[in-house]
Parts: structure tokens; C-alpha cells; sequence
């Protein structure tokens, strides 16, 4: 007779609900090869007919711009009929100093433009050189010329800038033209829009191969990477097909900076599902199930704990839809679609695979039943956590680490950065910063303050005075007003031709996009009315414009939405995992514990970048998505955790609940919590500013909530709370007297 253990007999289904899970299992392994059949096709149809998914081709609005900046910018045209406010701008600098005949020239050709000389699109210019005197707070004297270009409003940021560098392409051509290149915000992020082109498939690439040597070294196999590679496969092309056409029916803007984001999220994602059904389908082979059977458990027992979990997420996210900033409302479905995708596949093609390859699935690997054995000793780490005293004492040295890495956050300072976020490699980057050598960083970015009022233009010297003031705020390198540049002064371009509006540029000394320059705005803002009155000027209308306004108003939009966010995706994350868990006190500790760990993510990189790396603020964005993403996410592993330890605590006693499920639970976690901060902490390869601090801040809230919350904390909570984690229902300490009465009336 075979040594071999005959199967397991399949534990009979009391409950509906196992009963609807299982009859779901047995018809998707009834039709798992019309499943996969399917999703093909799909898969296929969504790369053919669906269009795909377009980042914003003129995205400043899409960030969330739709403040009073612009308001003002509009009324300035209106009043002026020229625009003051470039967010293009030629650079030439020569550091041995630029001579006066190339400084002449550039005026002229400034004068050429503004009356139509050139057949160009470009639809104004203004010329500021460093000359003696001109501008006193510059940084060097007659080495450097800024030409501020106006281009066709209409055209999108890549058309814009290609107009003025071809414009300087043809005139800037002798080598004493000193020409560097061409930045400000708009080339910026044209600039940004090239780097991320050409990063974005090789990050793709390097992820996919990261993610499955993952998979392949947490079940010794081949096959299971190459399940979960088809899992994924379809999941993209068909989440990237159906948000292009999801985009286009809504008329949501999708930042184009979204795109590595969302397929980060999904390769992190759908891995995760893929790894829980491939364990859950080894330990039923294990049991003995043939190979049919064993798909029907794993995929009965699996799927409603990936089904609660992906909709956790997937609502979690989606509540960015609750934000009036542009960038967060479309930010939120976009990332909700993405997650409800993935799910779809993960619940149907994953549980498909695992029926037809079975054994398969974990070759070469040989797996084979295994008898009944006694359960292994659990280590030290699991009964630390399962014992009352050394639980109390984790719990005390996550809490206080984790504060204390939070308590870094509140040094947070957010700005935009476009200029900044570039390689120093990018013509955009070198250009900016030989203007803020030859000026001041502000030049390339000036912002506009417009006086209206009756007969101010008259007031030479009153205007001249406040002229001075602003000059001596703090954080001002330099003003520019009424005649101060000639060539500029022709066209209108500083008193209006009613005489009722005056208006100046104003440089900072720092970087016009972050925080300090924000800040230094602010001042002035504030100040302004008071400068205007001390000035003599009288009753005047005062308003800002310019980028540092607008990316101070983007900032405050952000924070503003940022309670509204936090309170829905809290209250999201909270109320599905009360649902999931009938209970209300564990829900509680466990979503405490998440924020925990957001927060110390979140200390951890204002100390990394702002402290250590020394940069001004982070991306504003940035936080917030990934506030977002890690509450979720967080979520997502409690349901899967903990859900285990319901499960035994319902048949057992707490602490051997616990040292039964932490194990099993714990491994998987590790390793699907290992592909998906690798999936998110790959970002960081795209030479941007931005996907560096969302790829470190991803992955080490990850790692956080798995190495620490989800390992030590969590566990800890629960045996500390015991069955009291269930009430209001009671069901745990409930089914602990069912055991009880069962046992004495065997007895």
C-alpha cells in the first residue's frame, strides 16, 4: 500500500456565506480555462480599441491651479494689453563677462519681437541684463542676459518651449552669444515630461523583474512568477485601456506625472493577491487535496479576505475624490479604478491559473502531501508578542520609536519645484542656474504685483518709492518697474495707457517655487497695502501673480484638502474594517496604529531630504498621495493579519489564536508587503524629484507597517486587548463560552 496520505476530506460548509464563497470557487474552476480565455482577449481589446491613458498635455491646471494668481494675471493683460509674466525665458551668460555688443543685441531683438519683426510664434519679449546699475541686486554685473518670451497661451507646454528654443537655435548662433539654454516653469516641465518618456519603461521593466525574483524566491519556483506575471499583464493593459477611456468620458485631466503611480500600485497590488491564493493553494496540496480541490479551498478562503482588502484600498483611495483641487479629484478614481481592475483579475484569472497549472504552479519545486504532524514550535518573536508582559513592552518601544520618528513631520514644508526636480543634466536646469548665478534664483520665475488705481500711473515719484520698499523687504533681490527697462517701457508693459495701473516684477532671492520664496511672498502680501500707503499712493487695488503665487495658493488648496481627505479616508478605512471584523475596538487600534506608522514614513523623509539631503520642502503632492495609498494599504494587510487571528480566535483561545495564525499570516505579509515596497521604491530610479521622495516614502511606510506594525505591534495590541478587540458584538468571548458549554456537555 502507498505510504502517501489519502486527502482530506473537504470540512463541510455550515454558513451561507462559506457556502456562496465556495459555490463561487466551484464555478470558477469549472470555467478557469473560458477565464483565462477571456481575459485575453480583453487584455487585447483594451491595447486595440481603447484610448490610452494621456497625462495632461498643458498641466498646470490639472496640479490644481485655480487661485487668485490667475485672476490676477488675467486682469494685469486686460488692463496692460501686454503681458508682464513669462514662464519661458532664454538664457546667455558668460562668467568672464558678456560684452556690451551681445548685451545690445539681445535688447534689440527684444524690441524686434514686441513689433512683429521676426516670423515667429512668439508673441512678445523682454530683455533684463545685468548691466551696471540696472539691477542692483543681482549677483554679477554684465555677464548674463534673461530674455523673457511670450508664446501662444494656447499651445500645450512641449509646443511652447519648442518654440522658443527654436527661436534661439536660429538667433543665438555666434559663440559670443554666450547662449546656455532655455528654463523657467513651462520648459521645466516639458523637461520633466522627457525625462519621464524615457524612464518610465525601463523603471516598468526593472520593477516587473524585482517583483518576481520576489515571488520566486518566496515559493522556490518558476511557475508562480510567471502566473503572476500573466496576472499582471492583463491587469495593466487593461487598467491603462479602461482609465484612458474612463479619463475621456469624465473629462478628468490625469496629471502625466500619474502614469509609473498607478502602474506601481497595480504591479504591488495584484502581486499581493497572487501571492496570498499561490499560499493558500500550497498549504491544500500540502493537506492532500488533489489538485482541483485544493483551487476550490484556497480560492473559497482567500477571496473574500482579497475582495474585503482590494475594496478597502480601492475606496480609500477614491476618497481623494472628496478634494476641490483638480490634481486630487482626478488623482482618487484614477487610483480607485486601478485597484477595482486589479481585484477583478485577482479574483478571477489568479484562482483560474491556480486550477488549471495546480502542482505546476511551484515548479521545479516538488510538492508533495504531507501527514498530519505536530504543530512546530512557534519562535521567540511569535511568543513575545502572544505573552501579556513582553507584549506590554513592544508595544511601548514601537509606540515611542514610531512617535518619535512622527514627531520629525512637523518640520514638513511642501512646495512645486519644477525647475529644481530636473538632473542637473537638462538644459532647463543648467539655464536656471546660470540665471540665478548672473541674477538671482528668483529671475527665472518673477512674480507680478499689480497697483490699480485712479491716476497712479501719474505718481512717478510715489511709485518710484514704493519701488524702493519692496527692494528692502527681506528675501527681495530685486525690483523691476516703470523706467527701469526702456525697451519694455514702450510697449506699455509697467504703466498701463489709461494712467489708472502701475506694475513691477518682483525677483526673490531664493527659488521662486519653494518653500522660503513662499514664505517671503507671503510676507510681502501682507505688508504690501501698508507699503502702497506709506508710499503716498493713496487709495489703490493691490493683487500678486506669478508662480511662487500660484504655487502658494496650489499649497494652501492642498492643506485645505487635506482634512477634508484625511477625514473620508479615515472614515472609509474605519467603517470597512468594523464591517469585516464586527467590532469596533480593534478596528480603532488597528487604524491608531497605521496612522503611526504614516506619520513616522512621513518624519523619516522630512529628515532624509529636507535635513540630511537639504532640500527646501517636498513635493507638495506628495505627502498627500501617499497618505492616501499607505492608510490603505495599511488596511489592506490588517484584513489579511488579522482576519486569520479571528478566524483561530473563534475556535481557540486568544493567545493560541494567535500562535497559531501570526505565523502563517506573518510570512505572507513579509512577503507580499517586500513586492510591493519594491514596487513603489523603484519610482525612485526616475530622475525626478518627485518620484524619489514618493519612491522612499512609499517603501519605507511599507516596510514600517510590515517589519514593525503588522509583525510586533499589531500582535501585541491583540493580546493585550484580548477578546474585548470584538466588542460591541462580543462574538469572541461569545464563542469562547460556546466552547466552554460544548466541552462540559462532553464531559
Amino acid at each position: 500500500m502507498s505510504d502517501a496520505p489519502a486527502p482530506v476530506e473537504v470540512e463541510p460548509r455550515r454558513g451561507f456565506t462559506a457556502k456562496l464563497w465556495y459555490g463561487y470557487a466551484r464555478v470558477l474552476v469549472a470555467l478557469r480555462w473560458v477565464i483565462v480565455l477571456g481575459w485575453t482577449v480583453a487584455a487585447v481589446a483594451a491595447m486595440v480599441f481603447l484610448p490610452p491613458m494621456q497625462g495632461s498635455a498643458n498641466d498646470i491646471e490639472a496640479l490644481g491651479a485655480n487661485d487668485e494668481s490667475f485672476a490676477a494675471e488675467k486682469r494685469s493683460l486686460e488692463l496692460f494689453g501686454f503681458p508682464l509674466l513669462s514662464r519661458a525665458a532664454i538664457v546667455q551668460r558668460n562668467p568672464e563677462g558678456l560684452p556690451p555688443l551681445v548685451q545690445a543685441e539681445a535688447v534689440m531683438r527684444g524690441i524686434a519681437i514686441n513689433q512683429g519683426q521676426y516670423e515667429t510664434e512668439l508673441l512678445g519679449a523682454i530683455p533684463v541684463p545685468n548691466a551696471e546699475g540696472a539691477f542692483p541686486g543681482a549677483g554679477e554685473t554684465n555677464t548674463t542676459v534673461v530674455t523673457f518670451l511670450f508664446a501662444d497661451p494656447t499651445l500645450n507646454f512641449f509646443q511652447q518651449t519648442q518654440v522658443v528654443e527654436d527661436f534661439a537655435a536660429e538667433q543665438l548662433t555666434d559663440e559670443s552669444d554666450a547662449y546656455v539654454g532655455v528654463t523657467g516653469s513651462i520648459p521645466a516641465r516639458a523637461a520633466q515630461g522627457k525625462v519621464l518618456n524615457s524612464y518610465v519603461h525601463i523603471v516598468e521593466v526593472v520593477t516587473v523583474l524585482a517583483v518576481l525574483t520576489i515571488v520566486a524566491l518566496t515559493f522556490g519556483s518558476l511557475m508562480a512568477p510567471a502566473l503572476t506575471l500573466l496576472s499582471v499583464g492583463a491587469a495593466v493593459f487593461v487598467t491603462l485601456g479602461v482609465s484612458g477611456w474612463a479619463a475621456t468620458i469624465m473629462d478628468v485631466s490625469i496629471p502625466a506625472d500619474l502614469r509609473p503611480l498607478i502602474v506601481a500600485l497595480l504591479l504591488g497590488v495584484v502581486t499581493d493577491y497572487c501571492i496570498f491564493y499561490l499560499s493558500g493553494l500550497r498549504a491544500r496540496l500540502r493537506e492532500g487535496h488533489d489538485r482541483l480541490e485544493a483551487a476550490r479551498l484556497a480560492t473559497a478562503s482567500v477571496t473574500p479576505i482579497v475582495t474585503v482588502a482590494g475594496v478597502t484600498v480601492a475606496a480609500g483611495t477614491a476618497s481623494l475624490l472628496v478634494a476641490e483641487s483638480p490634481l486630487f479629484s482626478g488623482f482618487g478614481p484614477a487610483l480607485g479604478l486601478t485597484v477595482l481592475t486589479g481585484l477583478v483579475v485577482a479574483i478571477t484569472l489568479v484562482p483560474a491559473l491556480i486550477a488549471i497549472l495546480g502542482r505546476a504552479a511551484f515548479w521545479p519545486r516538488q510538492l508533495v502531501a504531507e501527514p498530519p504532524k505536530v504543530r512546530p514550535r512557534p519562535s521567540l518573536l511569535t511568543r513575545a508578542v502572544a505573552h501579556r508582559g513582553s507584549a506590554f513592552l513592544i508595544v511601548l518601544l514601537c509606540v515611542a520609536g514610531l512617535s518619535a520618528a512622527a514627531s520629525q513631520a512637523r518640520h514638513l514644508d511642501l512646495g512645486l519645484g519644477f525647475v529644481q526636480s530636473l538632473p542637473e543634466t537638462t538644459s532647463a536646469q543648467r539655464a536656471a542656474e546660470a540665471a540665478g548665478k548672473g541674477f538671482a534664483p528668483g529671475i527665472i520665475s518673477p512674480t507680478e504685483i499689480v497697483l490699480e488705481g485712479a491716476g497712479v500711473g501719474e505718481k512717478a515719484d510715489e511709485v518710484a518709492q514704493l519701488g524702493e520698499a519692496l527692494k528692502a523687504q527681506p528675501g527681495v533681490a530685486g525690483v523691476i518697474g516703470p523706467g527701469d527697462l526702456p525697451a519694455a517701457d514702450d510697449v506699455g508693459a509697467f504703466t498701463a495707457k489709461s494712467g489708472d495701473a502701475v506694475r513691477f516684477l518682483l525677483i526673490l532671492d531664493s527659488t521662486p517655487l519653494e518653500a522660503t520664496a513662499i514664505e517671503t511672498l507671503g510676507r510681502v502680501e501682507v505688508a504690501l497695502p501698508q507699503l502702497a500707503a506709506d508710499a503716498g499712493l493713496g487709495e489703490v487695488t493691490t493683487s500678486v501673480a506669478g508662480d511662487t503665487a500660484l504655487a502658494s495658493g496650489i499649497i494652501a488648496d492642498t492643506a485645505n484638502d487635506l482634512i477634508r481627505i484625511g477625514l473620508v479616508a479615515l472614515a472609509v478605512n474605519l467603517v470597512l474594517l468594523v464591517v469585516f471584523l464586527r467590532a469596533l475596538i480593534a478596528p480603532l487600534y488597528l487604524l491608531a496604529s497605521s496612522v503611526l506608522a504614516l506619520g513616522a514614513a512621513m518624519g523619516l523623509s522630512v529628515f532624509f531630504f529636507q535635513d540630511y539631503l537639504g532640500q527646501d520642502d517636498l513635493t507638495f503632492y506628495v505627502p498627500f498621495a501617499v497618505s492616501v495609498l499607505l492608510l490603505s494599504l495599511g488596511s489592506d494587510y490588517n484584513i489579511f493579519a488579522v482576519g486569520h487571528v479571528w478566524q483561530e480566535a473563534r475556535k481557540r483561545p486568544m493567545r493560541e489564536a494567535l500562535l497559531v495564525a501570526t505565523p502563517e499570516s506573518t510570512r505572507a505579509i513579509t512577503s507580499a508587503g517586500l513586492a510591493l515596497a519594491a514596487s513603489f521604491g523603484l519610482l525612485a530610479l526616475v530622475p525626478l524629484r518627485p518620484f524619489h521622495e514618493l519612491g522612499f516614502l512609499l517603501g519605507v511606510g511599507i516596510l514600517i507597517d510590515v517589519f514593525i506594525v503588522r509583525a510586533l505591534l499589531v500582535p501585541s495590541l491583540i493580546t493585550l486587548v484580548g477578546p474585548l478587540s470584538s466588542w460591541p458584538s462580543g462574538i469572541l468571548r461569545r464563542e469562547r463560552r460556546t466552547r466552554v458549554r460544548t466541552a462540559r456537555g462532553r464531559g
